[in-house]
């Protein structure tokens, strides 16, 4: 197994989760020291018994990442412990679709703002204020394959992703030559028991796994990918 991010300090936000865990379980096993967020109690107990002995370099923060002073807490917490701050993983997201523009409840888009755009906006923020301290770091942005491929039915979602895209898009020409890298990935609908369950007549051997993505995350956040900066990159092989 390889060590390449042995002493190195992550944060992934929605780290419970199916890409979430997924990206935190990688990081754990290339050696990473892991914070995650979450929101879901069980979610969380799951994981820690899951990363055995990776368990000692995993911490858990019960936090709303839509909450700029509490996130701001938990990446004080990290700072005060590790001193540094490598890498941030966003993979806090909802959906909700199914439904033409005139028919959505307004409150149904505010929530796709919030989760979606807002999540990415705080976390940011928090983050990069602390990588460009230390003159280095990498941001990954889960955006999705709808932010640029609009379907009926999606507009709420459609219209935060594509926002969220743009947002860190904007944030890679703000620290262009500062040594922090700032990225986004682009799923489709990922190969998840909660997406399963959601359409269960779905055929998901189309779907990315969360393992496969996470390995491209990984590497985005890697010495490896050291001149990809401001990149929107697809991750749904051919579904």
């Amino acid at each position: 197994m390889s060590a390449r991010f042995e002493g190195r300090v992550v944060l992934v936000a929605g780290g419970t989760g199916g890409l979430g865990r997924a990206a935190s379980s990688a990081f754990l096993d290339e050696g990473a020291d892991v914070a995650v967020t979450y929101r879901n109690q069980p979610e969380w107990e799951a994981f820690q018994n899951s990363a055995s002995a990776n368990a000692v370099r995993l911490q858990g923060h019960e936090v709303d990442v839509t909450d700029e002073a509490a996130v701001t807490r938990v990446v004080e917490k990290i700072l005060l412990k590790h001193d540094r701050l490598d890498a941030m993983v966003n993979a806090v997201g909802a959906y909700a679709g199914g439904l033409k523009l005139w028919e959505m409840e307004t409150k149904v888009f505010e929530q796709m703002l919030h989760l979606n755009l807002r999540s990415g906006y705080v976390l940011s923020r928090a983050a990069v204020r602390a990588m460009l301290r230390q003159g280095r770091g990498a941001i990954v942005n889960v955006a999705a394959k709808a932010a640029f491929d609009h379907a009926a039915g999606a507009s709420a979602y459609a219209a935060s992703k594509a926002a969220a895209v743009a947002m860190l898009d904007a944030l890679a020409a703000d620290v262009k030559g500062s040594g922090v890298r700032v990225n986004t990935i682009l799923p489709s609908i990922i190969d998840t028991e909660a997406n399963r369950k959601a359409m269960p007549k779905a055929d998901f051997s189309k779907w990315p796994k969360p393992q496969d993505i996470a390995r491209v995350i990984l590497f985005l956040c890697s010495d490896d990918a050291k001149v990809i900066h401001g990149a929107a990159i697809p991750v749904y092989g051919d579904s």
